[in-house]
């Protein structure tokens, strides 16, 4: 294993080594406030720890805090990173714990403060864009053509609970290399997603790089177990892409998957108050009542059913519902179980 040159360092085999990117925006960065590296404007700073493993292998690529209020992933990642030891490492890993640092350090539950961009929706950005944009160019032009395999790591969003799910690239060089993976993580529910335009889904799509999107918790909640939980699962998937050795027992051999081939989303019709009549991971039927939309008046206003038999894998919990507010996602039935 050679010497590593990325993001302007030369790593050495079986070096570790912390430092700060920095993605030029042409204006402010961390939403017009000093950073807490104690920079203003000289560009968008993203923490990331690489890791040059002592023997030839795969890169994986790991994110968290994509969406800034979704936290379970941060710690996760940042403890994994640190116990690494690179000398038993064949390949080598990028940790990036924090990615939206600007909404985290304002607090915003998750997209970034200066332009509202979504960093998991937005591929491929512009280098001459708003702030959002050209973070997504960074990744692009930089980031993603390092890694054999991504991981993105999310914590749901305001309001949404979640049941562990991860979602896998439809597109044909990715998806096998995706689903194996997540079959070897500790997930019930595994869901085959469409889009291409987030992160790994774009990099699935257009540069075919396999990858996953992990869901575990609800947004602006850290909680030690699902960290836990991610924590069991980077270690698995870095043993799964033979990074480093198996550690036994990580994994959960009693565990029985789901695979869906499709979700449904719903968003709300109508301005009102929402009250789901469904909670998380729960199985249901073609036209069962999964919630109703009230006025403040307390008068009904509109009600959603299951379009389909299917597994509800995530479901809104707050009370305003503005018309296109997300309510409830859910798994088709009719897919693979495994």
């Amino acid at each position: 294993m050679g010497n590593w040159r990325i993001f302007g360092e030369t790593i050495a085999p079986g070096e570790k080594r912390q430092t700060v990117l920095r993605v030029p925006v042409g204006g402010l960065a961390n939403a017009g406030e000093v950073s807490p590296g104690g920079r203003r404007g000289d560009g968008y700073e993203m923490p990331v720890i690489l890791i040059n493993g002592a023997r030839p292998g795969r890169t994986l690529l790991v994110t968290a805090g994509m969406h800034a209020g979704e936290f379970n992933g941060t710690p996760a990642a940042i403890r994994v990173a640190r116990a690494l030891e690179p000398s038993e490492m064949s390949g080598r890993a990028i940790f990036m714990p924090c990615v939206n640092t600007s909404g985290f350090w304002t607090m915003h539950p998750r997209m970034l403060p200066e332009d509202g961009y979504n960093l998991n929706a937005g591929y491929p950005g512009r280098p001459d864009g708003t702030v959002g944009e050209r973070v997504a160019d960074f990744f692009v032009r930089e980031i993603l053509p390092q890694a054999d395999f991504i991981l993105d790591l999310h914590g749901g969003s305001r309001g949404e609970r979640m049941t562990p799910l991860a979602f896998f690239p439809t597109n044909p060089g990715a998806r096998e290399a995706s689903l194996k993976a997540a079959k070897a993580l500790n997930l019930g529910c595994l869901v085959e997603s469409q889009a291409t335009k987030g992160q790994y889904s774009y990099a699935a799509s257009a540069l075919g790089i396999p990858g996953l999107l992990v869901e575990r918790g609800e947004g602006y909640i850290c909680d030690a177990e699902l960290v836990e939980a991610n924590r069991r699962d980077i270690l698995l998937l870095l043993a799964h892409l033979g990074i480093i050795p198996e550690t036994p027992g990580l994994r959960d051999e009693a565990l029985k998957r789901r695979v869906f081939k499709e979700a449904v989303y719903v968003d709300s019709e109508w301005d009102g108050l929402w009250y789901p009549a469904v909670g998380k991971d729960q199985p249901i039927q073609k036209g069962q009542l999964l919630g109703t939309l009230q006025d403040l008046y307390g008068d009904s206003i509109g009600e959603v059913r299951a379009r389909c038999d299917g597994h509800v894998l995530y479901v809104y919990t707050g009370l305003a519902a503005p018309r296109g507010e997300f309510l409830i996602a859910y798994g088709v039935a009719d897919s693979e179980e495994k």
